[in-house]
């Protein structure tokens, strides 16, 4: 009898036990399905004494909020460049596939939070002027982040994106991250003239359509939906290797409310720069594109990027069109006032948004 009761007890302890390991294996197993895809981190040069800082970084829940308003961040900018600041709602009117839609509410924005990815080309092409690129980024940093208020986060990309620097309002950081940079090339193949796959060396390839997906959705999309978000995109425009199209790029920065702005620079004495295809990802998502020639052109370009990300105005509408179908809505805006119709004002602003879908 007691041999038959301590028996009970051992089978009763290793069934608790067994039980125990079940539902850690499940939840870690949860876990692990839940864990959202992110860009690859590079390792850190003395990660032994560093802790991890996406960690440190860690965004808190964000709580989506329903609701039947568009949002659309826009400026405006006279003949000589200049940006117009003193617009009123019935100075413009806003249409959506065409059709005109009532202003539910204008406003300027001067204090919105700001989140930006500084995108950064270390492929070969930037060899020559990626210390001018991370000088300029550097003080652009310096001039727009407001700790406690705005964030940045540092990505480089050859033919695969990496972040440097996870989103942080600590601008020590994100300067310490463009330090980093630097154009890297295989030891076997410094001139990258021997042609391996993206896979094998990623070092000779440049992936723009991909980083900025990534950026768009993995970065930004993943952090505060109020901020104004952007991408600071450095690079000569040929993408030699992306598995994303360009139009599925320009789709993400859309769909999470990210405006791009390119800056066109590279090696011109042996790279050219694809204008084309730079201009069309900045304008078709809010944002504008520009071809410095040297430093101070560099430097004029970051300004003006500055600039505008503090004279935007934000306008919202309520849809005529009340479907929630996932449908692709064009938007179109035009000044109505007859004495700023003279003045031939550009109204910057993303071509078009995605419906909520059931």
């Amino acid at each position: 009898m007691l041999l038959r009761s301590k028996l009970l007890i051992l089978t009763l302890l290793a069934l608790a036990a067994f039980s125990s390991l079940a539902i850690n294996a499940q939840s870690g197993s949860e876990r692990s399905q839940r864990r959202p895809r992110t860009v690859n981190a590079p390792p850190s040069p003395s990660s032994n004494n560093i802790s991890n800082p996406a960690s440190e970084e860690s965004e808190p829940e964000v709580v989506r909020v329903e609701t039947n308003l568009v949002n659309t961040v826009f400026t405006a900018l006279d003949r000589d460049r200049h940006f117009i600041t003193t617009l009123r709602s019935n100075d413009l009117r806003i249409y959506e596939n065409d059709a005109p839609q009532t202003i539910s509410m204008f406003e300027r924005e001067t204090d919105r939070p700001l989140t930006l990815v500084i995108l950064v080309d270390t492929s070969k092409s930037q060899e020559r002027t990626l210390p001018d690129e991370k000088k300029a980024a550097k003080a652009f940093i310096s001039a727009v982040v407001r700790p406690e208020k705005d964030k940045v986060a540092v990505i480089s990309f050859t033919g695969v994106p990496r972040v440097e620097q996870v989103l942080t309002e600590n601008v020590s950081k994100a300067d310490s991250a463009i330090d980093r940079l630097r154009v890297e090339l295989p030891a076997n193949n410094p001139n990258c003239e021997e042609e391996k796959p993206v896979q094998e060396d990623p070092l000779c390839w440049t992936s723009i359509w991909d980083s900025v997906w990534e950026s768009a959705s993995e970065v930004l999309g993943q952090g505060d939906e109020s901020s104004r978000r952007a991408v600071i995109l450095l690079s000569d425009g040929d993408d030699t290797s992306s598995i994303i199209k360009r139009r599925d790029a320009i789709d993400a920065a859309v769909k999470n409310n990210v405006a791009v702005y390119s800056i066109g620079i590279g090696d011109s004495e042996w790279y050219k720069v694809e204008q084309d295809s730079l201009k069309k990802i900045s304008n078709n998502t809010g944002g504008r594109a520009f071809f410095p020639r040297d430093e101070t052109e560099l430097v004029s370009a970051f300004a003006q990027i500055q600039e505008e990300l503090r004279s935007q105005y934000v306008v919202a509408y309520s849809p005529q069109n009340k479907l929630r179908d996932g449908s692709h809505r064009r938007i179109r805006m035009e000044i109505v006032n007859p004495e700023l119709r003279k003045q031939k004002l550009q109204l910057i602003y993303r071509q078009g948004y995605y419906a909520p879908k059931k």
